[in-house]
């Protein structure tokens, strides 16, 4: 009955956070929005780690670790965030809950497995004001928001052709709507003026990695390259512009603009290629510690139907460390000496440049995967600490912390025990 329990809730909460605003972030205005970390709870907490594979849990960011599937594993996990918004005058505090990914995985023949479910892509979810004085030293006050989100579907499979080299891929598909919104008024002015863009964004791209894993005595090397190809979006869009009344906030009158004219109605985003080179070392069960290296030509990205003045892209690149340690995976009594502790840390540089400043993250990931009951099913609970932005030129630095909760789930667990 438990088992029942859990499941259900997992749906229910999935379901009522997946409606919810995603995030809430002034640097979820570039780009595409915020990129959500689509890895496992396992995963993000060794620093967002994707090398490592095993035979009972999903790796989501590494489609070559399905061939280690031996168990069908159910896998969830949803998040919440604690953000402190600071720049040179004030500060703010908010929060978001979201669902962080379904997924299922298993076997379908020797050394093979796959897996298919649903995650978050990226998210946009801002509201921002800038206020300044014209010619006339009149104020002119701009008000900038946005929300919606990109989601995925995936499908992803694995494969051992030869002992210790282990190949894989995934196909996704990504879709989604964005709003953007700018309302300008100036002071004495009855009226005021509004620009609302809104993309319907859809499109596919593809994940391969591959895996090289040789034991050395009782330890195992581990090492991994995994490219997630250039993602290829196409926006469908609409702009429609008009006048407000500053003193009602009513529209006045609001036009449908031409987008075919400027060759705007239908574009294309490209997001591109991500490579991923990672060396790990450990003893099964027991420990295990690695790191990861990741660059992606932010320099080439370009979303024109939505100009943003004063920035740039530049190259990324994502340097991670993390591992894990069990005291004693076959302990009867102890569950604390069962429970798998990990911990990580990461840099990103996002290739985002805003008034000549780039805008980087830092944070540091720790949490534990308790074990439910005496099969390999886990409650997975993690933290991660951070800090993204600066305050320098007027931007907003951001603080946050954020917490995941998943479940990895086989199907071990779901069978009835009978006693004969």
């Amino acid at each position: 009955m438990v088992r029942q329990i859990l499941v259900a809730c997992m749906c229910l909460l999935s379901v009522g956070i997946y409606a919810q605003k995603s995030t809430i972030s002034p640097y979820s205005y570039f780009g595409v929005g915020e990129g959500r970390d689509n890895g496992t709870v396992e995963n993000q907490m060794m620093g967002g780690l994707q090398l490592y594979a095993d035979s009972i849990h999903l790796n989501l960011k590494n489609p070559a670790a399905l061939s280690k599937l031996r168990l069908t594993v159910y896998g969830g996990a949803i998040s919440r965030k604690e953000n402190r918004l600071k720049d040179n005058f004030e500060e703010q505090r908010t929060s978001v809950s979201n669902l962080d990914y379904l997924a299922i995985g298993f076997p379908v023949a020797k050394n093979m497995g796959v897996a298919f479910g649903l995650q978050p892509y990226s998210s946009v979810g801002y509201s921002l004001n800038q206020t300044r004085v014209n010619a006339d030293l009149d104020s002119v006050t701009n008000v900038f928001s946005g929300e919606g989100s990109l989601n995925k579907v995936f499908l992803s499979w694995g494969y051992e052709p030869i002992k210790n080299v282990s190949i894989g891929a995934t196909i996704n598909y990504n879709f989604g709507t964005l709003n953007y919104q700018r309302l300008q008024s100036v002071q004495g002015v009855q009226f005021g003026t509004i620009d609302n863009r809104d993309s319907r964004i859809d499109g596919f791209d593809f994940n391969y990695s591959i895996n090289y894993s040789p034991s050395i005595g009782k330890h195992t090397l581990h090492t991994y390259f995994g490219a997630d190809t250039q993602v290829n979006l196409i926006s469908k869009n609409s702009q429609r512009i008009g006048s407000f009344s500053t003193e009602t906030g009513a529209d006045i009158e609001v036009l449908d603009v031409n987008l075919d004219a400027q060759g705007l109605k239908n574009g294309e985003i490209k997001i591109p290629t991500t490579f991923t080179f990672g060396l790990g070392y450990g003893e099964e069960r027991k420990w295990f510690v690695g790191a990861e290296y990741a660059m992606q030509q932010m320099s080439d990205f370009e979303n024109e139907f939505i100009a943003q003045a004063n920035v740039d892209y530049i190259d990324a690149s994502t340097v991670s460390f993390g591992g894990y340690f069990i005291p004693n995976y076959r302990a009867l009594t102890n569950v604390f000496n069962r429970i798998t502790y990990r911990a990580g840390l990461k840099y990103d540089k996002t290739g985002l440049v805003i008034e000549n400043k780039e805008i980087n993250n830092f944070g540091i990931t720790f949490g534990l995967g308790v074990p439910l009951g005496r099969d390999f099913s886990n409650l997975n609970i993690g933290f991660e600490l951070g800090r993204r932005g600066t305050r320098a030129a007027g931007l907003v630095e951001e603080s946050y912390l954020k917490m995941n909760v998943g479940f990895s789930l086989n199907d071990r667990w779901f069978a009835k025990r009978k006693i004969n």
